[in-house]
Order: structure tokens, then C-alpha cells, then sequence
């Protein structure tokens, strides 16, 4: 992983999974999300699940997650939330969009992946 890679992804199950390294910070939290939207756009309609590495669970990068989902929701993609952070978890369902998809926001990525699975099943 660069010194500069906010994020990587690949496919477990069908489902796209978006790990996210680092906080991209209050500066580049829109670079973040337009990153994210980009990778689901460009995989639609495969459900998508966020992993928040432990270095990833700042605000920016909550904001940017944020952002993704009501892009998502806009697009029709079911998307969820893994981090083990419980701030980050709070953060992430206090600041949801209740105007679409519910946000899933789960402590285990393995159970993100698999619920994502069965939901677009």
C-alpha cells in the first residue's frame, strides 16, 4: 500500500468490499468519498461494504462514508459499514440519511460481507 492510498478494494462473495486505510482528514474527506462513489458506480448493482481500518475512523473519514451512502442510496446500491470502532459505529448511525436505504453499520467485517450477500441474494 502507497504512503498516499486512502483505500483499496476487492470482491468476497459477490459483494464489492472497500477498505478504507487512513483518515483522508477534513481537506481531502471529498476526494475520499468521490473514490468510494466512483468504485460503486462503477460496479452497480453489487452490494458494497466500507471497511474503517483502525487509522480510518476519524470524522472526515465518517463524513465520507456518509456521503457515499446517500450516493448510494440515489443509485439503488445496497451499502454497509464495517469498522470496530464504537465511536466510529455511533458517529456513522447518528449521521445517516433515514430518507432511503437504511445505513447497516456492523463491528465485524466477515458478518458485513455475509449479511450484504444474503440481502441482494
Amino acid at each position: 500500500m502507497g504512503a498516499d492510498m486512502m483505500l483499496s478494494h476487492t470482491f468476497e462473495h459477490g459483494v464489492l468490499v472497500i477498505d478504507v486505510h487512513r483518515d483522508p482528514g477534513a481537506a481531502r474527506h471529498m476526494t475520499l468519498a468521490t473514490e468510494i462513489r466512483d468504485l460503486v458506480r462503477a460496479h452497480r448493482p453489487v452490494p458494497a461494504v466500507i471497511v474503517l481500518d483502525d487509522r480510518a475512523t476519524g470524522r472526515a473519514a465518517v463524513c465520507a462514508v456518509l456521503s457515499a451512502h446517500r450516493m448510494c442510496n440515489r443509485l439503488g446500491v445496497l451499502m454497509s459499514v464495517a469498522t470496530h470502532s464504537a465511536p466510529a459505529r455511533r458517529l456513522l448511525e447518528a449521521g445517516a440519511d433515514t430518507g432511503g436505504t437504511r445505513l447497516v453499520v456492523h463491528a465485524r467485517t466477515d458478518v458485513a460481507v455475509a449479511v450484504a450477500f444474503t440481502a441482494a441474494a
